[in-house]
């Protein structure tokens, strides 16, 4: 969907509002159109007086007048709060809709996506660009409705009261048109600059926050002040460039509009000192020419908004044109309640991108209940491999199969429920223990969260944190260890109770003893379930049903660790590497990590 279709789109849930304002904005140019008419008889009434109309009836017209300009001042004010309020109401709308929209949109998109995006850019397409939005249905569409109808009342009404005066002070429109069109081609690209210094500035800052541990650790900060002051100056400079723009239009159709202010003062000056224009009519005729001008000069502005809301509306396009993530074929159906978990890879190759190949010919039986390990060398593909399981990218050749059907055939919520996944960078979202462990379930009872705590080994420390179970753990888990974090993280694959297990590289990066408890949880996680185990030590997966040796790009050894270790091929000469490396590392029977 085009930004504009679904700015629209979202617009018809706010049509009642959006009718509210445009009545009370239409009822207000009818009101302020009043003014100057009353205006224009009260002069005539006290040109009666002069000429002989009785005092009390002309002091009696006064009244009415006085009266009549207080009842069109008071629905002035409600007119305008009316009609502020609703379009606020619907541009505000409209935007929280359009931002829902765009993050669904990002949530269906494939990993690949993210790999090169930066989090910042991103932040600043669904909250600065849609932002730009309410601009647009607030003030920029109600302005120029208003002012349209605004600029045709008044025209009718100038030349009610004189046709020649009104063709005359239409002479500068013709520049005003020009101007727009020459300021329409100059400004967007430059609001969409700023839009795009603004993005770089939010990523910037999302890096330098998100990692401001390894910031103070290397005594970068010089180094990174300088690179966000630059980025704020980059913003900086691509905002004057769009209001020097801005300041450059304003005063040239304010010029161009008094022009014809100009020409009514000279030749409707004639005309009144030649006795062919009655000196109230004159009068009336300035009042409505400011207000004839002054549609000019809104529409301007309201250019101006429309300009910067399409700037915003060209980045989200490009958001909303990435492919989706594979969707749930025709004909998928919903894996029934729990899946038995035997895996099948058959003839299966991956591409990230076309030509290059990450992964060829892989087949692979994986037995339910079974556990398999992948091992070899650093970017062989083994994480590779297994995010095609849940169906986080699609194969490109081949097959994977789940209790012998092709898990496309399956709907992507029901596979992905079938899943536990433990990673070896825990990712833990703001907020209480007991949050992120009821992300793996989120109706969980209590017993069962405490069940599963217990099961991964988890339940003392959290227990030992200031509030316990509603501990706030901070933004990615920053106030527990590694450790305690991957306990965490089992105990919520715990929690989900998937049939299908799948450990990346868990007991990396941690000392001995915690090694020894995340091993016992993942021993409990592991019972009755299909698993797959990315391995760096190798020691970790000894006891591993079924052991995968992958390199360059292909499976090279299969077999248990003995059956391996005979073979004296590739996973012997890493286990023996490892095993020396690891007596290197320990001294006096204590491991130097």
């Amino acid at each position: 969907m085009k930004p504009l279709q679904l700015i629209f789109s979202s617009a018809r849930r706010y049509r009642s509002a959006l009718i509210l304002a445009a009545v009370a904005m239409l009822a207000l140019v009818g009101v302020q159109l009043l003014i100057p008419w009353v205006i224009k008889i009260l002069l005539e009434t006290i040109k009666a007086a002069g000429a002989g109309l009785a005092a009390p009836d002309a002091m009696d017209r006064v009244w009415k007048l006085t009266l009549l300009v207080l009842a069109v001042y008071l629905a002035r004010a409600g007119l305008q709060f009316l009609g502020s309020y609703m379009s606020h109401l619907a541009g505000w709308g409209v935007v929280a809709d359009t931002r829902k929209y765009i993050y669904t949109h990002l949530q269906r998109l494939s990993l690949r996506f993210y790999h090169d995006k930066q989090v910042g850019q991103l932040m600043s397409q669904v909250i600065n660009d849609t932002e730009l939005f309410e601009q647009l249905v607030s003030h920029a569409i109600p302005d120029v409705v208003v002012n349209v109808v605004t600029f045709v009342a008044v025209t009718a009404v100038l030349f009610i009261l004189n046709w020649k005066l009104a063709l005359l002070s239409t002479i500068p429109i013709p520049l005003v048109v020009v101007s727009l069109r020459v300021y329409a081609r100059r400004v967007r690209p430059a609001f969409r600059n700023r839009q795009r210094e603004l993005g770089d500035l939010n990523a910037v800052l999302n890096d330098n926050l998100s990692g401001i541990r390894e910031i103070k650790a290397f005594t970068r900060e010089p180094h990174e002040a300088k690179r966000v002051h630059q980025q704020i100056d980059n913003y900086r400079q691509s905002l004057l460039r769009a209001l020097r723009l801005m300041a450059t239009f304003q005063p040239f159709v304010n010029f161009t509009s008094s022009l014809g202010m100009l020409i009514v003062i000279f030749f409707g000056g004639r005309l009144a000192l030649q006795g062919r224009l009655e000196v109230p009519e004159l009068v009336a005729f300035f009042m409505y020419l400011d207000m004839f001008y002054a549609p000019v000069r809104n529409l301007s502005g309201a250019w101006e908004a429309i300009q910067s809301s399409m700037a915003g509306a060209d980045r989200i396009s490009a958001l909303l044109k990435e492919v989706e993530e594979p969707h749930n074929v025709t004909g998928s159906v919903d894996i029934p309640d729990r899946a038995e978990g035997h895996i099948r890879l058959e003839s299966l190759s991956f591409e990230y991108n076309a030509g290059t190949a990450v992964l060829e010919d892989i087949t692979l039986d994986i037995p339910a209940h079974k556990a398999v390990a992948l091992v070899g060398p650093t970017g062989v593909g083994k994480s590779t491999l297994v995010s095609l399981i849940p169906r986080f990218y699609d194969v490109t050749g081949g097959a994977v199969t789940l209790d012998g059907r092709d898990i496309r055939q399956y709907t992507l919520e029901s596979l992905r429920q079938q899943i536990s996944i433990v990673l070896q960078d825990v990712f833990l979202f703001y907020g209480t223990v007991r949050e992120n462990i009821l992300f793996g379930k989120s109706d969980a009872t209590e017993d069962e969260v405490l069940a599963a705590c217990q099961a991964a080994n988890a339940h003392q420390f959290i227990t030992q944190l200031p509030e316990g179970y509603d501990t706030m753990i901070g933004e990615r888990g920053v106030k527990l260890s590694g450790g305690q974090k991957q306990r965490l993280s089992i105990a919520r694959a715990i929690l989900k109770d998937a049939p299908i297990l799948i450990l990346d590289e868990a007991t990396s990066s941690v000392d001995t003893e915690t090694e020894l408890l995340i091993q016992e949880a993942i021993e409990h996680l592991m019972k009755g379930r299909t698993t797959i185990v990315i391995a760096h030590r190798l020691s970790t997966v000894r006891n591993a049903d079924k052991i995968v040796v992958l390199e360059d790009r292909k499976i090279r050894e299969m077999g248990t660790h003995d059956e391996l270790l005979k073979l004296d091929g590739l996973y012997r000469r890493l286990y023996s590497v490892q095993r020396f490396a690891d007596s290197e590392a320990t001294v006096g029977g204590v491991s130097a990590f």
